[in-house]
This record gives C-alpha cells, structure tokens and sequence, in this order.
C-alpha cells in the first residue's frame, strides 16, 4: 500500500448525499496528444486508473477528452465503480486536437448525456456538468435541458463550469447546482470571488489546473523553502494549500502516469501552519498582481 492517499484529504458531499474524498482525478490527460485519440501509452493509461489503491474515488472526465476515449478507459478499468463518483460533462464539441467548441443546444446536451451514460455503463450519471455555457444558445435553454436531464433520472446532480457568480445564481433558478469547475490555483485567483460564493453555500468547486504556481516555484522562492521544509516538491506545496484554502475544495490533478499520480495524491498528507498558508497566499496574489 502506498503511503499516498487521498483520504487524507478529507471528504465532501457532493449534493449533500455522495461522499468522496476531497482529492480527486481529473482524466483528461490519459488521452492522446491534443486531448485527442488514443493514449500514446495505454497500458500505462490503465495503470494510472488504478486510483481505488490510492483512496481516489472522486473522478472528473468529459465527453469530450478524447474525444469518448477518456470515458472509454475509465469504463474498462474501473467498471462498475465500487464506492466511486464519476463526474463527466457535456457541452464543447471536438473537431480536431486542441480545438474545442461550445454547443449547449438542448437537444444536444440531452443526447450526449445519454451517450455518456453507455459510455461508462452506467443507468445514471452521478454528477453531470455542463462543461461550457454556449453564448450562441439562451441560457435558459441550456438551463432546462439539464432539469430535464435530473427530472428523467438520467443524471443525479449537475454542476456548471467556467462560470461566473452571476451564472451560478441564474442556474440556481433551474435545478441545485452541485459543483462548479473553474481555473483556480496558487497564483491564478480569477475565480476567488466563486469560491468564495461555492463555500457560503457549500456547493463543491472543483479547481482545474490546481498544480499551477508559475514564477512562485523558482529556486530560493519561498515555496521552493516550504517544499523543503516538508520534504516535498513545489507543485504538492501549491497542492496542498489549494486543499487548506476551503473545505468544499474539491481538486483533481490529472496525469498520464502512475508514478506522477502518488506525487500528487501525496500531497493530502502534508499539512501546512496558518503562517504557512498566509504566507503563499500572499505571495501568490503579489506574484499575480505583476
């Protein structure tokens, strides 16, 4: 058993029913180059899956990585996901690497959650979200079609992604919203008003790119001095804090290889002072501000 383990990150209900443990995977990045195709390595794809061994039992995807291809591989190594959440989304369309497109009608979001749910082989989607609001399409439309999707019992929950607190409250006017997803790390706060909307009303905000701490990480940094400190490297120190910043923080860094996967998830173990955590985050916001 390895000494990484996400439990020790804490739990969290998403919805208020479905407990995880707060450190999660994001399965993006077992596809191919351009978030397209096949993995380059599948095998070690798979093995990187193994997460139940490192107490993940929280895991974000989309339709769109790959795209099905990440729901694929979670499907062949996982199913039937004893005691874990999938979370996948809907609402960009791929029409190449890297090239991604928001399409929220309605009936298209409908169809791909229905496509999600053969996918993974399950009846229902735990926790579905929309991956982009399309501003081609009203946002009521988009609104509706994933109440439709929690009154047909298709989906359990739904989340929203890339959302402002105004968005959140208008989707609030459809359905609870379980989870937001958006850019949030050490030294990239856009989303801090979010989050802080997220904790008074304990829906789960789920950081992408929660490893990120640019210049912060040089030699002689101050989190480079921490990293040090606690015997770790600088990308589990801006893991860390991102974990102690609130307790609905729910991130999920995503790799292609097992080995990189137990650095990460190590990370739910080290435990940074209120000094410590003071101090990066104002160094990150300085760092930030320019």
């Amino acid at each position: 058993m390895s000494k990484s383990n996400a439990a020790l990150s804490g739990t969290f209900r998403i919805g208020g029913d479905i407990e995880i443990n707060r450190l999660g995977f994001g399965a993006m990045r077992i596809t191919g180059p351009g978030i397209w195709g096949e993995p380059a390595d599948r095998a070690e794809a798979i093995r990187t899956l193994r997460l139940p061994e490192l107490g993940v039992n929280f895991i974000d995807t989309a339709d769109s990585y790959g795209p099905n291809v990440s729901e694929e591989l979670i499907r062949e190594a996982l199913h039937p996901y004893r005691g874990m959440l999938i979370a996948t989304k809907a609402g960009l369309a791929r029409t190449g690497p890297n090239l991604w497109t928001p399409l929220g009608r309605p009936e298209y979001l409908i169809q791909q959650a229905y496509a999600s749910c053969r996918r993974l082989g399950v009846e229902q989607i735990g926790l579905w979200q929309l991956h982009r609001i399309d501003t081609k399409v009203p946002e009521d439309e988009q609104f509706s079609a994933v109440r439709k999707l929690l009154d047909d019992g298709v989906i359990r929950h739904a989340g929203l992604s890339e959302v402002s607190v105004a968005a959140i409250k208008a989707a609030s006017k459809h359905f609870k919203v379980a989870t937001v997803q958006n850019r949030y790390n050490l030294v990239d706060r856009t989303s801090e008003d979010v989050l802080d909307y997220c904790s008074e009303n304990n829906i789960g905000f789920i950081p992408w790119s929660p490893l990120a701490a640019g210049g912060l990480a040089k030699p002689g940094s101050l989190l480079d001095k921490l990293a040090s400190a606690h015997g770790a490297g600088p990308s589990q120190i801006a893991l860390a804090w991102v974990l102690k910043r609130s307790p609905v923080m729910l991130p999920i860094p995503g790799t292609s290889r097992a080995a990189h996967l137990e650095e990460n998830i190590a990370a739910a173990a080290i435990e940074l002072s209120s000094e410590e955590f003071a101090a990066l985050d104002a160094e990150g916001k300085a760092w930030r501000a320019g």
